[in-house]
């Protein structure tokens, strides 16, 4: 099963790479702060757009971020 708490620890962490607030990653991806603060909690489950538009904002490939995704569930898992 998917799980948006470990889409958003991988959101967090490839946030805090680049040294970047919630405000500021929220703007270059075009989402309001406090959606971004939910997608990163994982209490909210964005719809593939705004996912789309914050792994985009991130300069990560899709495929990259999800498989930081998967590994974050195998994690969950174990």
């Amino acid at each position: 099963m998917f799980s948006y708490e470990a889409l958003g620890r991988v959101v967090c962490a490839l946030r805090k790479e680049k040294h970047w607030t919630q405000e500021v990653l929220s703007g270059f991806a075009g989402i309001a702060r406090t959606h971004l603060t939910m997608i990163e909690k994982g209490t909210i489950h964005a719809n593939m757009e705004t996912i789309w538009r914050v792994i985009a904002a991130l300069g990560v490939t899709p495929a990259d971020f999800f498989t930081q995704v998967q590994r974050e569930m195998e994690k969950e898992n174990q």
